[in-house]
Parts: C-alpha cells; sequence; structure tokens
C-alpha cells in the first residue's frame, strides 16, 4: 500500500494542479467495416486529482455519447509515457450544485481559455470524470516500467 501511495504522490506531482493535454481514446459507435470495435481518439484537456482525470465538454459530443454507451476509455500522456485504462462517467452539468466545488477547480486551472471555449449557463456543458483502472509509466530507453492497479491498489516493477 505505501508503494500505491507513493504512485499516487508521483501521479499527483505530475499531473495535479495543471492543465494537461491528454489524449484520450473511446470507443466509436460505429464499427469498421467487418462489425469490430472501432476506436476513436482526441486530446483534451484534463485535470487530474485521485487517480481521475477531469475535463469539462459537451453532453452532445461524439466523446460523451461514445462513453454513454461503452464507459471503457484509454489515456496517454506523451511528454512523461504515461498510460492509462479506466471508464468515462459524465458527471452532469457544471453548475449543478454537487459539481460545485470541482467546477471552480477547473476554471481556475482551465482559466486562461475557459471562458472561450465553454458556455456554463448551458446544461449540457459537463464535467467528463476519466476514472483510471491500471496505468502504466514506461521508460523503452531504460527497458523499465511500472504498472500502477488502481483497483486493486498494487505497483509492479518490471525491467
Amino acid at each position: 500500500m505505501e508503494e500505491f501511495n507513493r504512485a499516487l504522490a508521483h501521479l499527483q506531482e505530475k499531473f495535479g494542479d495543471k492543465d494537461n493535454l491528454i489524449g484520450l481514446s473511446t470507443i466509436s459507435l460505429k464499427s469498421t467495416p467487418d462489425g469490430r470495435p472501432h476506436p476513436a481518439v482526441r486530446f483534451v484537456d484534463a485535470y487530474y486529482e485521485d487517480g481521475a482525470f477531469y475535463t469539462v465538454t459537451y453532453a452532445t459530443s461524439s466523446k460523451v455519447q461514445q462513453i454513454m454507451a461503452n464507459p471503457a476509455v484509454a489515456i496517454c500522456y506523451v511528454v512523461d509515457s504515461f498510460t492509462a485504462d479506466g471508464h468515462g462517467e459524465n458527471l452532469g452539468w457544471v453548475k449543478d450544485s454537487k459539481n460545485s466545488a470541482l467546477a471552480a477547480k477547473l476554471r481556475e486551472i482551465f482559466a486562461e481559455w475557459y471562458d472561450d471555449a465553454n458556455n456554463d449557463d448551458d446544461p449540457n456543458t459537463c464535467i467528463l470524470k476519466i476514472t483510471l483502472d491500471k496505468g502504466l509509466w514506461n521508460f523503452p530507453h531504460e527497458g523499465k516500467c511500472t504498472l500502477i492497479d488502481f483497483v486493486t491498489k498494487e505497483v509492479e516493477h518490471r525491467g
């Protein structure tokens, strides 16, 4: 458990209290021509806290619609070679009273561009939570990686 807490502290140090540009992958509502699931990926600005990333988006966007149909997601942060899988959840309107503290944090973290990109008076402006299930710090040039299981709260070092 101590090692897991260190891993969380490292994530907080790297991603907490700032705007992070992450790749967010979902499963498209449309299948490939042979009927297989089709991935969809895009970059989103996200804030990290306690094993989850948060972003402000629009409830009718393709990413939210895809997550509503299949909450499985994956994320990638290239700069620090961190990838993870987890599940997405629409927390609802940013002005909903249950979201007030989190929405205030997001407005502060994203202050440089928030008002230009979002209309908080529109009830479709929502908070998307990406809860991490498994993460991987990859150090390919060193032949090392660290696996983090957010569900079992275990950490494994390889290499």
